[in-house]
């Protein structure tokens, strides 16, 4: 009949929506990257459901089962821990296989770690790029780097907490002065966007972090600014000062909209 892609919550339990729940509930069979997460949720909600693991090991092996459910008439949920299966998690391969059976494919949208991180690190461009994990391999790591570096818009990542001292090390000795923000634990209880230059956070990050962490490098124009323009930031910095705003507040808030050096325009000011 019909697979429904469910969003769910990238950290806290009530941002599901109220019809990826009530999809849930009536659902025929729920596929889940883990049951015990998902369980997790449901039991939040008060919702009931038949629940079936569903992941990257076994993905390729269920599909031809699921398929014939589907074809049989059965209306079936596929959730992933967190936010949109799909994106970084499984199910893509299930809803090709599913649209080129001819069977139909609902998305119920929702939670984005990714929109989330990009609007929280105020570094929000016209059009932004997602590259899922940071490769591991160092020269992997350094080929992205130069990759990106001429990118005018910018670039979300996501890194495990043990990866990101190194890699923030690596993006400070190819960029220090690009815009970066660590975005850790969104949604959840002790979330936390820290912003700066990819100096000044390799610093800030030398040891691993708690918590789940994606990673927002803003647009390259922003790292390199003309020299008229940090004459110009610097003037917004001295006109916020004289309204009233503390001047690192101030030389914070301009740095992020304009890619200058929080530092310099702090100097630049005084």
């Amino acid at each position: 009949m019909t697979l429904v892609v469910c969003a769910t919550p990238i950290g806290n339990l009530e941002d599901v929506t109220l019809r990826v729940l009530r999809e849930l509930a009536e659902a025929d069979l729920v596929l889940c990257e883990d049951t015990r997460r998902t369980r997790v949720l449901l039991d939040r909600h008060g919702v009931r459901a038949r629940l079936s693991s569903f992941h990257r090991h076994n993905e390729a092996r269920r599909a031809r089962e699921i398929l014939e459910r589907l074809a049989a008439g059965e209306r079936i949920a596929l959730a992933s821990d967190a936010g949109l299966p799909g994106v970084n998690d499984p199910g893509a391969a299930l809803v090709s296989a599913t649209l080129a059976a001819g069977l139909d494919v609902t998305v119920l949208p929702g939670p984005s770690a990714v929109e989330t991180a990009l609007v929280a690190s105020g570094l929000v461009a016209e059009r932004f790029t997602f590259v899922g994990y940071l490769p591991r391999a160092r020269g992997a790591l350094e080929r992205l780097w130069a990759e990106v570096a001429a990118w005018r818009w910018p670039v979300v990542a996501f890194e495990s907490p043990r990866r990101l001292p190194a890699s923030l090390a690596s993006l400070a000795a190819a960029h220090p002065e690009r815009p970066v923000a660590v975005c850790r634990e969104l949604t959840k209880r002790f979330e936390e966007v820290v912003r700066g230059s990819a100096g000044e956070l390799a610093e800030r990050f030398a040891a691993p972090p708690k918590g789940e962490v994606t990673l927002v490098l803003g647009s390259a124009r922003a790292a390199g600014p003309e020299p008229g323009d940090v004459d110009d930031a610097a003037t917004a910095v001295g006109e916020l000062v004289a309204a009233g705003v503390s001047r690192r507040r101030a030389a914070d808030v301009v740095a992020r909209l304009t890619g200058t050096s929080r530092n310099r325009l702090y100097r630049e000011s005084l």
